[in-house]
């Protein structure tokens, strides 16, 4: 095979790879409607692993200079604004989860219904944790 057809072929594989994992999530997002914590945050984590390899496969796609040297600007243009649409879209979602998990805790902190073999440092002595319990603090 010509290294042409090697370059081409590996973009086709990587097509193929791509809308096989977007079937899979079509899929599986319906069942996620009635999972329970953990099976969501097994999904997550494996959502964030293959945006991550997606990215840094992007990322490197942008770096080869057969890229650099043929991508019409219109596609460049295309990518750079989906992309920042997409990183918008994250940074409010991490502002707006992050904000509420915080509003929870201190909520469960205030009600002392935080386990606290999770919420007690190694090295802090009993004293130490009720005196944290008492005013609110969080580690």
């Amino acid at each position: 095979m010509s290294l042409t057809g090697s370059f081409l072929g590996n973009l086709d594989e990587w097509v193929k790879m791509q809308k096989k994992m977007l079937e899979t999530v079509k899929r599986v997002e319906e069942e996620l409607k009635k999972s329970d914590r953990l099976d969501l945050i097994v999904a997550t984590r494996t959502a964030f692993q293959h945006i991550m390899k997606t990215i840094k496969a992007f990322d490197q796609w942008l770096q080869d200079p057969i890229i650099i040297s043929h991508m019409p600007r219109e596609y460049l243009v295309e990518v750079q604004e989906r992309v920042w649409r997409i990183l918008e879209e994250l940074l409010e979602l991490d502002i707006e989860h992050t904000s509420k998990f915080k509003e929870h805790m201190e909520k469960l902190i205030r009600e002392g219904k935080v386990n606290p073999l999770l919420w007690a440092k190694p090295s802090e002595s009993e004293e130490e944790i009720s005196r944290r319990r008492r005013i609110g603090t969080i580690i």
